[in-house]
């Protein structure tokens, strides 16, 4: 596997220590489940999108540094791109189906690494879970890597859509356990699709539940 510089490796460390505690204690964020993502190997780590912030919320809650996927627009400004670079990203197309964002995806996962992905493509409006997009699946087959299913709530309420500044509320993750490459045979891509969703439904319903008992 290809190793990032120990300078990448410091700054990425010290800066998740540093964003980590303010967004304890701006967004009272809780982790529960961070011992399903696995230790070593590549994955797909799986969420539902609620935010402009869900990127950085899952990479807190995370021991390991994720791969993100970035829209190619976010790339035109250079000091931004160089910026986005450094701590993970790489580029696709809109819908995440580019022949170069597919490439690049798979690349990541030989090397070992996470990839976080959140199949509904977009945002949420109204902060429930939105139909899932193909191509996880295949993605999941082709690199022989396990799908870990996450869900984020509050994250809608922090910054929804057309929202600039971010309100102060509870932030919770929960990580289901993976389903791994083994468990994908013998079953289609849709079916597998519909699990990844079940599971993220039912960790996103629980964290609701949490969330208004607290």
């Amino acid at each position: 596997m290809a190793q990032r510089s120990l300078f990448q490796r410091g700054v990425y460390s010290a800066t998740r220590i540093v964003t980590r505690c303010l967004a304890v204690w701006l967004f009272r964020l809780r982790c529960r489940g961070r011992g399903q993502v696995p230790a070593s190997g590549g994955a797909l780590i799986c969420c539902n999108h609620q935010s402009n912030i869900d990127p950085v919320v899952i990479g807190l809650c995370c021991d390991r540094q994720l791969i993100y996927l970035a829209r190619k627009s976010l790339f035109r400004f250079g000091p931004f791109a160089c910026l986005i670079r450094f701590y993970g990203a790489i580029s696709i197309d809109r819908d995440g189906a580019g022949l170069t964002g597919i490439k690049g995806i798979l690349r990541q996962l030989k090397k070992e690494r996470l990839v976080l992905m959140f199949p509904e493509g977009t945002r949420s409006r109204d902060g429930q879970i939105a139909p899932f997009k193909p191509g996880l699946c295949a993605l999941a087959r082709r690199a022989r890597v396990p799908l870990v299913p996450v869900a984020l709530d509050g994250a809608y309420d922090v910054l929804p859509r057309g929202r600039w500044w971010p309100r102060r509320t509870t932030v919770r993750v929960s990580f289901g356990p993976p389903i791994w490459p083994d468990a994908m045979n013998g079953v289609d891509d849709e079916e597998l699709l519909q699990d990844v969703y079940r599971r993220i439904v039912a960790c996103h319903e629980r964290l609701r539940r949490e969330r208004a008992d607290a």
